[in-house]
């Protein structure tokens, strides 16, 4: 019989296995889909290889960056 230990470890390689296969399948999704989700023109091949998680072209991430550090925070 497995103890504690062993069934954490199971649980934990079994957790990983899901999001690494969860990962994949938003990163195949993702290389199927060149067209960044601002301006609509396609992503550059190079940036897709580099980052294939990124949702938009170079141009309109520094904007969504630029616009990000001058947001103000509610607390």
């Amino acid at each position: 019989m497995a103890d504690e230990g062993e069934i954490a470890n199971i649980l934990a390689d079994r957790t990983v296995a899901e999001s690494i296969a969860q990962n994949a399948k938003l990163l195949s999704k993702q290389a199927n889909k060149p067209e960044c989700e601002d301006c609509g023109l396609e992503i550059p091949q190079q940036r897709r290889e580099i980052a294939p998680w990124a949702e938009t072209c170079t141009e309109c991430q520094s904007i969504r960056e630029q616009r990000g550090k001058h947001r103000r925070v509610a607390y």
